[in-house]
């Protein structure tokens, strides 16, 4: 499961390879950052991007398109 965070989250780099806790839909996974959600250009500043895999764990809809998560550091 992986996921990437929007710039700021991303915090230069320091976060990637790094796994954080990504809470919703009643329930929470371990992803593992892979990227970057440039805020720069065109991404929110407060994004949390994962993998249809995180999706599945959480029992969210992969058709939604955009649901409210919380995440932390692992």
């Amino acid at each position: 499961m992986v996921a990437a965070l929007s710039t700021e989250w991303f915090a230069g780099g320091r976060r990637c390879h790094r796994k954080v806790r990504i809470t919703g839909g009643g329930g929470a996974v371990e992803a593992t950052v892979v990227d970057e959600c440039d805020s720069r250009r065109g991404c929110k500043d407060d994004v949390v991007d994962s993998s249809p895999a995180v999706w599945r764990a959480l029992g969210l809809d992969t058709d939604a398109g955009e649901v409210r998560v919380t995440w932390t550091d692992a």
